[in-house]
């Protein structure tokens, strides 16, 4: 079957786990990409080289750009964010979606995607949701579906995100609808996320249950017995590690969500160490040394793994992207 070919604006681009999902899923994809972090920028240069880097969204026009079929944009969460301050669409981070909606109503894109963490739904009381919504609705001729994703669907990580979907009711398109996208989408089986938890992880984990060589370990949390136990396999987060008051530190056969700074370890038969920068990528489901080097001025570079890492919390789940990719090609004229 011959691949559908797309042209995409990539928005917050990161290192591109929009265009890789889209890949996944059987696309051939041109990328325009936006995106102000060097390192993100060298290694989405690195990845995709036929991509072409047009600076800050708030400079794009879409004038300036080709028929764009596909928008996608994860814009920057941390004012919508459960662990932040909630300054919602009044930060300056998160409401730079504004910015993307301007481009969707210049481009007319056939479809568009938007990734956001579950607090959008709750930032201010639901009102910031709300004006999304209207500003989006405002644009006329788009119907409008969303879906709450965990990432633990298809890979060992618990990563809650938003995926809101538009779409073109212009003659011509169809409306068949997009989500809901099940928890075990086609093609799902639970030996497939078992081998990627021994694969992501490098947990060595051993079937059978427990044995009594394996190694356990008492993580302090806020429970009713005041720890928490993890075995070969788990993960464990260490923010604040000897808070009294923090539950939930240990994600059992899976790690919890990834952020930028990794804070997360993982039981390893007689040890016990921080995920590496492949395992993470790993976890948000890129090839292996997706983030090991750039194009930084023409010549590729190493990237840091501090760079590394922080690339990998702020991406979207590659796989995730891909199942949404599958359910909207028809959408495609």
């Amino acid at each position: 079957m011959a691949k559908k070919k797309i042209t995409q604006l990539d928005l917050f681009s990161g290192i591109g786990g929009f265009h890789l999902g889209f890949e996944k899923a059987g696309y051939e994809v041109k990328s325009y990409f936006s995106e102000i972090d060097k390192h993100a920028i060298a290694v989405y240069k690195h990845q995709f080289k036929d991509a072409e880097y047009v600076g800050s969204v708030t400079n794009v026009r879409g004038s300036q750009l080709p028929r764009i079929d596909l928008i996608t944009f994860g814009s920057p969460c941390q004012d919508f964010s459960l662990a932040g301050k909630r300054a919602g669409l009044a930060g300056d981070r998160s409401g730079l979606i504004l910015e993307a909606i301007r481009l969707i109503g210049e481009c007319r894109p056939s479809v568009f995607i938007w990734e956001n963490v579950k607090g959008s739904f709750s930032s201010n009381d639901g009102q910031d949701f709300a004006a999304i919504l209207q500003e989006f609705t405002n644009l006329g001729s788009y119907r409008l579906e969303w879906q709450l994703l965990n990432t633990s669907w298809v890979l060992p990580q618990n990563r809650e995100r938003v995926y809101f979907v538009g779409y073109s009711t212009t003659p011509g398109g169809d409306w068949r609808g997009v989500f809901p996208i099940k928890e075990k989408p086609a093609g799902f089986n639970e030996g497939t996320r078992d081998a990627a938890n021994v694969r992501a992880l490098v947990a060595g984990a051993k079937s059978g249950g427990r044995h009594s060589t394996m190694t356990l370990l008492k993580v302090k949390s806020a429970t009713s017995r005041g720890y928490e136990i993890a075995e070969e396999g788990d993960s464990i987060n260490l923010t604040a590690i000897n808070s009294t008051t923090r539950r939930g530190r240990v994600g059992k056969a899976q790690a919890q969500t990834l952020d930028t700074s990794c804070a997360q370890a993982v039981i390893k038969e007689d040890r016990i160490r921080r995920l590496t920068p492949i395992e993470c990528e790993r976890l948000q489901g890129f090839p292996d040394n997706h983030t090991a080097y750039g194009i930084y001025d023409g010549e590729v570079k190493k990237v840091s793994n501090t760079q590394r890492y922080k690339q990998c919390g702020n991406a979207v789940t590659v796989d995730i992207v891909a199942l949404v990719a599958e359910a909207v090609k028809p959408l495609f004229k």
